[in-house]
């Protein structure tokens, strides 16, 4: 199986690369009214957002601040931009958008850009520009899909459909762009057989990666108080139960395509279910146990 980091080096060959967190301070079309409000009733940005992220402050400064946190452990590191806060491709004109991108690949060290956007905001002369940018840096646009069930993408009031990812994917890739879709495993009233469905969706779109990992449900979310109030189906991963549907997973998805991660990890202290307390890395060698003990048995 390749990994994300074999994955990172095919791209930029004999270079080591982190990524940097940006929030440039977007919204999403679900939260600000524009086809409806109140986001995605699982999301919490703080929860994954870094403390060196702060909105209001220029994408370089970020990134310089970025890099001070990273230099301690890796003085020679390279560094890939993600626009990760938010839908990173939304509510902006082409050009300040434009300027946004370039202002981070201007700052030194920064060899690349990561996009994490909607597939429903993903228009053609946006695609086009992030096309023109793939022609200096690598460029890779990681598109929220969640799920290919619409009725769940509805129940989490996404507000967009699987064809829409489906489109934004196609149009995406063919502009020569690196393309990653995001699935969540467990939202509400999605079984094991409907997890394994949408990763087999996901696998007959032309990715090149794809990030996976379990539902959280986090304090102060319209989730939490659905699912308090018994209002939604959803049953928190135990643990042994994930490992083993991560196992199925990998089985399943096409060797051309690389499993950035299978975890999300969150402030402990939001979490309200399932509580691991796991980084990481103890759930990665987990997983990379179960896999070895599944193909020696």
């Amino acid at each position: 199986m390749i990994t994300y980091s074999d994955y990172l080096n095919k791209i930029f060959p004999g270079v080591k690369v982190q990524k940097i967190s940006v929030n440039a301070g977007f919204s999403c079309p679900n939260r600000d009214g524009s086809i409806g409000t109140g986001g995605c009733i699982y999301c919490r940005n703080d929860s994954f957002s870094p403390s060196y992220c702060m909105t209001g402050d220029p994408v370089g400064m970020q990134i310089s601040r970025g890099k001070e946190f990273f230099a301690r452990k890796y003085p020679a590191m390279k560094y890939l931009a993600y626009f990760q806060s938010y839908t990173n491709t939304y509510g902006r004109h082409l050009n300040a958008l434009r300027a946004l991108y370039e202002e981070a690949l201007n700052s030194p060290d920064v060899v690349g850009l990561i996009i994490g956007t909607r597939p429903d905001t993903l228009p053609q002369n946006v695609i086009e520009m992030l096309g023109q940018l793939n022609q200096t840096a690598p460029v890779f646009v990681e598109i929220g899909a969640e799920t290919s069930c619409d009725e769940t993408l509805r129940l989490i009031n996404r507000h967009h459909t699987w064809q829409d990812v489906c489109d934004g994917v196609r149009r995406a890739s063919e502009a020569g762009l690196h393309c990653g879709l995001h699935l969540i495993a467990g939202l509400p009233g999605e079984n094991r057989g409907q997890i394994l469905r949408n990763v087999d969706e996901a696998c007959r779109l032309p990715i090149e990666t794809l990030k996976m990992h379990h539902l959280q449900i986090l304090r102060d979310t319209p989730l939490s108080r659905l699912w308090h109030e018994g209002k939604v189906e959803v049953t928190p991963f135990g643990l042994d139960d994930y490992l083993d549907l991560c196992v199925e997973i990998v089985r399943r998805v096409p060797e051309h395509i690389v499993i950035e991660r299978f975890l999300a990890q969150s402030p402990p202290s939001l979490v309200e279910a399932p509580k691991w307390g796991l980084k990481n890395y103890q759930f990665t060698n987990l997983l990379q146990n179960r896999l070895l003990q599944d193909t020696t048995s």
